[in-house]
């Protein structure tokens, strides 16, 4: 059995793809269910926030699993497969696994480092939880994760990443600007990093605010934490105000998860031809990929600050560093995950062949003494104890061999030539192997599992 996962998120897909497919907690039994009902798998969970959904499904079979979720994905969003597949993403076994620990990490979040990911995993393990639809493959991935995630918040600074990245594109803004202040500023995003930027503008001094977002009311709801929180002018507003409020901007920083251009050339000429004072229009573009199309840095009176122009700058490869640390605990679990789930695989495997081994002992012993019914009980347990040693010394090397081997990669093969060897019966492994799930997430409440930290911006 291996893990399939198929998703889109905000670095694949544009928000209208991901409103379409997004699973809300109604939908999330029945759709758990619908995928069930396919012969190929055999657990899901479903991880659906508003810059992702991912299906994580334990399956038998690759192609037969895949086109049973896309089935299933496109019942639910009406979409076709062909509409789906151009901003989707499949990893299958290893890959998925990887990509699980990197999502629970916050390194594919939107903002590098945000600590709500964590809980929506959390929450979206619990719901596999109660539905059944989680077995010992996915109990042990879903709290691996999270044991991953805590252990990458907790032994780096990537939570300041994000933070990290702002400031130094507005500490860029600022240098450009010269000794005119920034008081008026426009974001553009009304996300994780939009929150970031808003705050930290407040930090520098500004004193007017707009908020832009596709959803107004996503807009305002921001504008109102900040004007809450930092006392200044805020307000929210729709992508179509964008050139009339850059006009007056001394600051812009654009910050969606938008997978096409948000801010033209069309608009920023639109802004320049409407704009009253001298200083240049700075445009802080810190989306991933870019949100300001390129060609509107060409024209006169406009600056823009990038990710990549922030490369090389103290406070920026520091957060790089705290990035690396992260991927490099994530490649250290991750190794360790996989030798653990290989060893595992074959231990069902040692188990039933000592099982055969201890049924061909008390065959030969119960020969014995059908042959030989005058032995004593001293005897017989001394000779019962001789040949069961016999036997351990004999299978001991083998036995540990074959989960050194495990480890490997295809040390399945091990495994597989073991049961042919002593003719182990197909099922004989499996059903050693049975076992309960492991229960309810040990780890306790995590980042993100409070209503205000519901959802991955």
């Amino acid at each position: 059995m291996s893990v399939l996962l198929f998703g889109v998120s905000h670095r694949s897909a544009p928000v209208e793809v991901l409103e379409r497919l997004a699973v809300s907690d109604h939908d999330r039994p029945k759709l758990v269910d619908d995928l069930l009902s396919s012969r190929s798998i055999s657990e899901a969970m479903l991880v659906s926030t508003c810059n992702r959904v991912e299906i994580y499904a334990v399956v038998d079979a690759f192609h037969p699993a895949l086109e049973a979720v896309g089935g299933v994905l496109g019942d639910h969003s009406g979409m076709t497969i062909n509409e789906m597949t151009r901003h989707a993403y499949v990893r299958y076994s290893e890959a998925a696994v990887e990509h699980l620990f990197t999502v629970a990490a916050g390194l594919d979040s939107m903002v590098v480092g945000e600590q709500q990911i964590l809980g929506q995993i959390r929450n979206a393990y619990l719901n596999a939880d109660a539905n059944r639809s989680a077995g010992r493959v996915l109990h042990e991935l879903a709290q691996q994760a999270l044991r991953v995630g805590k252990r990458v918040h907790t032994e780096t600074g990537i939570d300041r990443a994000g933070a990290s990245v702002v400031s130094v594109a507005l500490h860029r803004a600022a240098a450009v600007r010269g000794d005119a202040p920034m008081r008026r500023a426009v974001v553009v995003g009304a996300g994780a990093m939009g929150a970031l930027a808003t705050a930290q503008l407040a930090r520098e001094g500004v004193t007017d605010m707009v908020v832009i977002n596709r959803t107004i009311d996503n807009a305002e709801h921001l504008a109102g934490n900040v004007a809450a929180n930092h006392g200044i002018n805020v307000r929210g507003a729709g992508l179509d105000e964008l050139p009339s409020v850059m006009a007056a901007a001394d600051v812009v920083v654009t910050c969606t998860g938008s997978v096409g251009t948000v801010v033209g050339v069309g608009e920023v000429h639109s802004a320049l031809a409407g704009r009253l004072c001298p200083e240049p229009l700075v445009i802080c573009d810190l989306g991933l990929p870019r949100n300001v199309d390129p060609v509107a840095g060409r024209l006169p009176g406009v600056h823009i600050v990038d990710i990549e122009g922030l490369r090389g700058d103290s406070e920026t490869q520091a957060a790089e560093n705290d990035t690396l640390a992260a991927r490099g605990i994530v490649a250290g679990e991750l190794a360790d995950y996989l030798t653990h789930q290989r060893q595992a695989e074959v231990t069902p495997t040692v188990a039933a062949l000592r099982q055969r081994a201890a049924d061909v002992v008390e065959a030969e012993i119960l020969r014995l003494e059908t042959r030989l019914p005058e032995l004593d009980d001293p005897s017989r347990d001394e000779v019962a104890k001789t040949v069961r040693r016999v036997v351990d010394k004999l299978l001991h090397a083998p036995t540990v061999r074959v989960k050194q081997l495990a480890s490997t990669p295809n040390g399945d093969h091990y495994a597989e030539a073991l049961r042919e060897l002593f003719e182990l019966k197909p099922g004989a492994a499996e059903a050693v192997s049975a076992t309960d799930h492991l229960g309810p997430d040990p780890l306790g409440p995590v980042a993100g599992d409070t209503p205000a930290d519901a959802a991955e911006k």
